[in-house]
């Protein structure tokens, strides 16, 4: 094996651990071109082009980071978004503030600009300046197969990154060259949303073919794929096709270039969701062919099993993953220990999850709490009066009955912990209330994705590898169904994709207990957005799904006014049992597009700013 294989992924995870907490200028590139390292000497010897090139993965997503203790060294590449919604509240750093106080165009904390502008210059660098370096007596060399893997993994991450600022603030500037940033000339307009569509779906639709369709070894999982293509295609037309980035925006739809007066947001073109449709087909296509399926456990199916599984190990449902290990491991600054009650061992108790998550979450017969029987406020369970199999008698009504990835999610007070015999209390004098600054705002912490083996005590083990998802396949069968409801909600496939996501996930099937949406494109679109926010709860794409879609002002979506939780102020159990909102947030019309940065819209005579910022 080449020393280019053995080395890889190992500086690979070692530059993505560290890459969030680096922050570069704009159109800048990284510290791997120091003052004394010319081009010529970085693509003229194998080890240098090698970390020159690595040193472009930096910049992919880790979901596992959601929270540190001040939030400075947390970026738009990390997973703040699911404390910037209505799924949680963070008691630490920036976002415990954020999302009561809101932010401006000057203070926005969370930007993507800054970090992956210098990614994609440095890709441009590679791709045009990489080169075969023949190989010499016993010396390194780099052949033309390896310049081609690179070559294109560069490609790909390119296109990614333009997606993921795509994704943010809708239009940007395409950047398709290395730009000097010593030029006079580095003030760029943005392109319009089809011109950065076409080009990112150009770029991918050339590139999936030359990356390889899987990654099997462990060594290699983290390299993007055919699927990881595949994937971000798929959703870069789920985006394209949805309101607010098709003509549902009508703020944005006077937007103009200030140099020529081109309108950068179109108005809407119903044949995109066609296009969304076949970007979706192709993966799910590409997936049925053997290469992606959605997990679940060996031997006897459990769906509990199955869905704590899923994320504590790699498996054929994850499409792409980063390795990234913040929900395994005790470090003081990581996302485990912030899951953890006070009351067990190392714990930090600051991630609620809110009362409007915990009601979405279905019951066990699949119907929403507001539509089943077996759902109760009053009282407290007794024998046999729970089916779900999860709690201990006595348990609030509120919290029994629930489907399988409810208790996969979410801590709440009676639980008894996984390790040990605690059971996990959050009202006045339990251990884990309001007297410290670290609590769970709701009286509820968030549970999935945890770990359930590590223990800082005696022989448990203190850390445990664990991909952070960034893709995995239940998603995109939703995103097929939802695709194929805009299409055709009569195509009797959308209910039977929605339907293998809740069959795995331990639930009825729609078409059995609700037959008569079938062909219903309002009941069917609900349903799917319904199925969205349970199945994907947390995960990092909530935020940007209620912005698509543009509901953030209705019930449904509730970004903004009160939020609640148990009353944190009860000392006895029967006063902590009352909905009680701890506090009330800011949502504006201008949050649906995230604000280029002020100081780049400052410096520029052509960048133009997001509606109403």
């Amino acid at each position: 094996m080449k020393l280019y294989n053995k080395l890889h992924i190992a500086i690979l995870f070692l530059l993505l651990a560290i890459a969030t907490s680096c922050s570069k200028d704009y159109l800048d590139v990284s510290d791997e071109l120091a003052a004394e390292m010319t081009l010529e000497k970085v693509f003229s010897m194998p080890s240098n082009t090698r970390q020159f090139h690595r040193n472009i993965f930096t910049g992919i997503t880790n979901s596992s980071c959601m929270i540190f203790g001040t939030d400075y060294s947390m970026n738009g590449l990390d997973n703040p978004w699911a404390g910037s919604t209505d799924e949680l509240k963070m008691a630490q750093g920036a976002l415990r503030n954020l999302t009561s106080n809101g932010f401006n165009a000057g203070n926005a904390p969370f930007h993507r600009w800054n970090l992956l502008y210098p990614l994609i210059r440095q890709a441009n660098l590679f791709l045009e300046n990489a080169k075969v370096i023949p190989k010499s007596g016993s010396a390194d060399y780099i052949d033309e197969v390896e310049l081609a893997k690179m070559k294109a993994q560069a490609r790909f991450l390119r296109a990614y990154y333009h997606y993921l600022l795509f994704e943010l603030y809708g239009p940007i500037p395409i950047m398709k060259t290395a730009v000097d940033p010593n030029s006079s000339d580095l003030d760029f307009s943005r392109n319009s949303v089809d011109e950065v569509v076409s080009f990112i779906d150009s770029e991918l639709t050339e590139v999936a073919g030359q990356l390889n369709d899987k990654e099997t070894a462990e060594a290699f999982l983290a390299l993007p794929t055919k699927g990881a293509a595949l994937a971000v295609k798929a959703k870069l037309w789920m985006y394209a096709a949805s309101p607010l980035l098709n003509g549902g925006y009508s703020e944005a739809l006077t937007i103009e270039n200030p140099e020529d007066g081109k309108k950068i947001f179109p108005a809407y073109d119903n044949t995109k969701w066609q296009k969304a449709l076949d970007a979706t087909k192709a993966l799910i296509d590409f997936a049925e062919a053997g290469n992606y399926q959605l997990y679940k456990n060996a031997g006897v199916f459990n769906p509990h099993t199955s869905l704590y599984e899923l994320f504590d190990k790699y498996n054929n449902e994850i499409i792409w993953a980063n390795p990234n290990n913040d929900w395994g491991s005790l470090a003081e600054d990581g996302t485990y220990r912030r899951l953890t009650p006070r009351s067990e061992r190392s714990g930090f108790a600051s991630i609620a999850v809110t009362q409007e998550l915990v009601d979405d979450f279905f019951m066990l017969d699949g119907l929403p709490i507001n539509e089943s029987p077996t759902y109760s406020e009053n009282g407290f369970s007794v024998a046999g009066e729970d089916q779900s199999g999860q709690t201990s008698v006595g348990t609030y009504k509120m919290w029994i009955n629930r489907e399988p990835r409810f208790y996969q999610t979410v801590m709440f007070h009676g639980r008894k912990w996984h390790i040990g015999t605690n059971v996990i209390k959050f009202n006045k004098g339990s251990g884990n209330d309001n007297s410290s600054e670290n609590y769970p705002w709701s009286g509820y912490l968030l549970y999935k994705r945890l770990d359930r083996t590590i223990r800082d005590e005696g022989s448990f083990p203190r850390t445990k590898y664990r991909p952070s998802i960034i893709f995995r396949l239940a998603e995109f069968y939703l995103l097929y169904a939802e695709a194929l409801n805009e299409v055709n909600p009569n195509d009797s496939k959308i209910l039977q994709y929605v339907d293998k996501v809740r069959e795995r996930a331990g639930i009825p099937l729609l078409s059995v207990i609700k037959p008569g949406i079938q062909g219903n494109q309002q009941a069917q679109r609900l349903a799917i957005r319904r199925e969205m926010r349970v199945e994907l709860a947390t995960e990092g794409q909530r935020y940007f799904d209620v912005r698509r879609w543009m509901i953030a002002d209705q019930p449904e979506g509730h970004q903004g006014g009160a939020f609640y939780g148990m009353n944190m102020n009860g000392a006895t159990e029967p006063a902590f049992f009352q909905r009680t909102p701890y506090e009330t947030r800011v949502w504006e019309k201008k949050m649906y597009l995230y604000p280029i940065p002020l100081l780049e819209i400052q410096k520029s005579k052509k960048l133009v700013q997001n509606p109403l910022w």
